[in-house]
């Protein structure tokens, strides 16, 4: 089983190459921001709460996350191994991560991290706002509060990784291809 975190900041590019590597490798792309979505969507209780962080840039709490992605996990038993995009955000969810799939003899096997300039990111968050109609890609503050959250809170995420000798940084920016190869090219060295 292949385990993967997909890691970088917002606009980075994690859901698109997810949606590669899903194929590529026969995973289960397990998206916090896509079940937030869609819990906002469809007005659950979850949805409701999600949303109040969301708009304002911030990030859902730890617990809420923990259990939605540990039920996802639960609902995909025969899985070749999974890609967490947007999950862990800092060293409680990885913990929780590690012990969730601990429960499946199986663990994270690398974090790979999509590393773009800011001004990038904010232009693509923008760029992908203006398509989307995603409220928390709807004004540039709110797009510069997200990334600000990013290296303030998630980026500890890195040494975490470093530490297990699991973390491996790749070039996000450059044709789609590319960057695809990039990421392929360490998930076949695992």
């Amino acid at each position: 089983m292949k385990n993967i975190v997909l890691f970088g900041p917002p606009g980075a590019g994690k859901g698109t190459q997810a949606n590669f590597l899903k194929d590529s490798y026969d995973l289960v792309h397990i998206s916090t921001g896509d079940v937030f979505r869609y819990n906002i969507k469809n007005q659950t209780d979850l949805g409701i709460l999600a949303k109040s962080f969301m708009d304002k840039g911030d990030l859902v709490p730890d617990q809420v996350t923990i259990d939605m992605l540990a039920d996802q996990v639960a609902k995909n038993p025969q899985a070749n191994g999974f890609i967490f995009d947007g999950f862990p955000r800092n060293t409680f969810q990885a913990e929780a991560l590690d012990d969730i799939l601990k429960n499946y003899n199986t663990e994270v096997n690398a974090m790979i991290a999509l590393e773009v300039d800011d001004e990038v990111l904010v232009n693509r968050l923008l760029k992908r706002g203006e398509t989307s109609g995603r409220a928390d890609d709807s004004s540039e503050e709110i797009v510069r509060n997200r990334i600000k959250i990013y290296y303030d809170e998630t980026a500890v995420l890195k040494s975490f990784y470093e530490q297990k000798d699991k973390y491996y940084g790749v070039d996000g920016v450059g044709a789609i291809d590319a960057i695809t190869a990039r990421l392929n090219a360490i998930i076949d060295a695992l």
